[in-house]
């Protein structure tokens, strides 16, 4: 008898739920959600990781233990530009070194430039695959993680200001579980509209000039809420209108191009300098523009474009005059530790604020 595949990807952010729509719509597999991260999760990953990797590694690894703990047979592993690109490798070994039994398909190795070769990966999910439904529902998906990634920024730019405390994250919730349990395009699109919608009924007392900080960052760290340790919700209940460019959306699916962006940073910026380098250069030059009050900083430890960056960043924090916090997130970080630094550079752009308005 034919075993059925049971397929899960690391936890990261909220765009499983986009994830497991294309496995189950387009491919006609099951998918298998594992729980969200926990201190768990990074315990464990920890335990099995080489020191010196960089804490999302940690992470995903953790997060793949917990998958095939609630089911998975088969483990997807997405490639990329930076180190993560030979997560998976390390990673499938360490999980076969453990003793678990399952198939893994790394996307770094079909990762040559052409697109056909993808479907060598998706051909070994489901060889019988059609064509219009994969693409289908792969438009969907995506659609779908657009649709997040503009609810969330509505979110955070709004809850730290309700007047009813809980009314923005009921509606982000509810449209979440929505997401989480769709099954068609006309599921999606209402939950969607019916959020939107709630969220331009919301009363806010919101002043006519808030407080506003911009994070940017390390592409896992930075939008991963658990990674973080809800630095976004942490500076909304502060009274903060908390923006963040730093998602699919804008990275992966609207991305106008290192090249592009470079030409607006060149006098900053001569060579490209990683996956997210360059983006975050240019976003923090285009917040301190913008009149934001202050900017934070946010990467795992261990890991080396953000390093570089750092000295830029503070050119940038001289040449506007605008605060930069830096935060370096590993294992150990505390909660304690992080809200006793924000907490002080809230109270600093606070009365910067008050001194120059």
């Amino acid at each position: 008898m034919e075993k059925e595949t049971k397929v899960s990807f690391p936890m990261i952010a909220r765009y499983n739920y986009a994830i497991r729509y294309i496995v189950e719509n387009g491919l006609e597999i099951k998918y298998v959600m594992q729980p969200r991260m926990t201190r768990r999760t990074i315990e464990l990953g920890s335990r099995y990781s080489p020191d010196s990797v960089c804490t999302p590694f940690k992470s995903t690894l953790g997060s793949m233990i917990e998958a095939l703990e609630a089911g998975a047979n088969t483990i997807l592993m997405t490639n990329g530009l930076c180190r993560l690109g030979y997560y998976g490798e390390l990673q499938e070994q360490i999980l076969r070194d453990l003793g678990y039994q399952f198939e893994f398909v790394n996307l770094s190795e079909y990762t040559t430039g052409k697109k056909r070769d993808y479907l060598k990966a998706v051909k070994r999910l489901n060889p019988k695959y059609k064509v219009a439904r994969l693409t289908a529902a792969g438009i969907e998906g995506i659609k779908m993680a657009e649709y997040i990634d503009e609810l969330e920024g509505i979110y955070y730019k709004s809850c730290g200001f309700e007047a009813e405390k809980g009314s923005c994250k009921k509606i982000f919730d509810d449209f979440l579980n929505a997401m989480q349990a769709a099954s068609s395009k006309s599921e999606i699109e209402s939950a969607y509209r019916k959020a939107k919608s709630a969220f331009s009924q919301v009363k806010l007392n919101k002043p006519k000039t808030p407080l506003r900080v911009g994070i940017i960052g390390e592409y896992f760290t930075v939008m991963d809420s658990f990674s973080n340790l809800e630095l976004e919700q942490k500076l909304a209940d502060m009274g903060v209108e908390v923006h963040r460019w730093m998602n699919i959306t804008n990275r992966n699916l609207h991305y106008s191009g290192e090249k592009n962006m470079n030409v607006r940073i060149k006098d900053l910026c001569t060579y490209e300098m990683g996956p997210t380098s360059t983006a975050n250069i240019w976003c923090a030059r285009d917040y301190a523009e913008r009149g934001f009050d202050g900017i934070i900083h946010v990467k795992s430890a261990g890991c080396t474009p953000e390093m570089d960056i750092m000295p830029v960043l503070q050119n940038i924090g001289a040449d506007y005059k605008i605060p930069i916090l830096y935060l370096t997130y590993d294992s150990q970080t505390s909660d304690t530790g992080l809200m006793t630094r924000i907490e002080a550079f809230y109270d600093m752009i606070q009365m910067r604020k008050k001194v120059i308005r």
